[in-house]
């Protein structure tokens, strides 16, 4: 029981939650850059551990199904169809032993989660399946996907239910908490190298004019338009870094590290992006405005353990409905 790649995407990537707790062998986590929505979509067909999903980048995959599946997309909104029938977005959606699923373009940002019930069983490396494209690691050598790919299916103890055509369910999520349309200010707390900044160059940090390069990936989202200055220049050491951090080169440009960020930097360390604020910031495409708020860090604090404990409960809903409609 597998899904054939027949066209891979932009870049579409296998990831579950990550690889924490390898930081002292110089590797990062990696994982889903959206959690929240990687989250929901296992939680939508019924996948209740670390399954693997696909994250889909600005324009998807083709696949092949060869058995009947459950699939949820969830994220960016995308453009998805199987056949005739158009596959909506964050809910539960039934396709019969052989239906071919076409994911096209996104109407707005940048990541959606393709997930599977039972997932996709690959081979975990140290304890995870996500691909690290930065460190080249992963099940599938730390690479997107390719055409002629054949991914493996898990088994769900729930299993799927047969079905001649599509169905989706008749219930699903609203997307309005989980996916930011209005593009609001990312929260941001200083870094140990804040003080060291220019006046107008902190002013600046804070004001209109940020957005988000083209070079911009997993590792990193490079800020353009807006060039920072230090006072005078550091000498520094190479210290701990985390997904985030927001570093600032010779250049001026800064680059908040991101999912697949390395675990020690030599750059100065000019703030920190709010831990709730990641997986909305992973969602800006090239072009789009990134403007920061500054913030707490006890309020950063509140911020994520509300959203974790709303989000915790909304998975335990999603999950026991799903159940009762098999």
């Amino acid at each position: 029981m597998s899904v054939q790649v027949l066209r891979p995407g932009l870049l579409t990537t296998v990831q579950d939650a990550g690889r924490p707790g390898h930081a002292a062998l110089g590797i990062g986590r990696a994982g889903a850059m959206d959690g929240p929505a990687w989250q929901l979509a296992n939680a939508l067909v019924g996948n209740v551990g670390n399954e693997a999903t696909l994250e889909i980048t600005l324009r998807g995959p083709i696949l092949r199904f060869d058995r009947a599946v459950l699939v949820a997309l969830t994220g960016a909104p995308i453009e998805a169809r199987s056949g005739e029938f158009r596959v909506p977005p964050w809910t539960a959606v039934h396709l019969p032993a052989g239906s071919v699923l076409e994911l096209r373009g996104m109407r707005a940002g940048c990541r959606s989660y393709l997930a599977v019930r039972g997932g996709f069983s690959l081979p975990a490396v140290l304890g995870s399946r996500s691909e690290d494209l930065h460190a080249r690691l992963g099940p599938l050598g730390g690479r997107a996907l390719i055409a002629g790919d054949v991914l493996p299916l898990g088994d769900s103890p729930h299993g799927t239910l047969a079905t001649d055509c599509p169905r989706a369910r008749s219930w699903g999520l609203d997307p309005q908490p989980w996916f930011d349309f209005a593009m609001r200010p990312i929260s941001l707390l200083p870094g140990s190298h804040a003080s060291h900044l220019t006046d107008t160059a902190r002013e600046r940090l804070y004001s209109p004019g940020l957005c988000l390069g083209a070079a911009s990936n997993r590792t990193g989202a490079r800020l353009d338009a807006v060039t920072l200055e230090l006072r005078a220049p550091l000498e520094l050491v190479s210290e701990a870094v985390l997904p985030g951090t927001v570093q600032l080169p010779p250049s001026g440009r800064p680059i908040v590290l991101l999912a697949e960020a390395p675990v020690t930097g030599g750059y100065p360390r000019i703030g920190q992006v709010a831990a709730v604020d990641l997986p909305r910031l992973a969602q800006r495409r090239p072009g789009d405005p990134v403007r920061f708020a500054p913030i707490t860090l006890d309020e950063a604090l509140g911020r994520v353990h509300q959203r974790d404990c709303e989000l915790r409960r909304l998975v335990q809903r999603v999950l026991q409905r799903g159940q009762s409609d098999g």
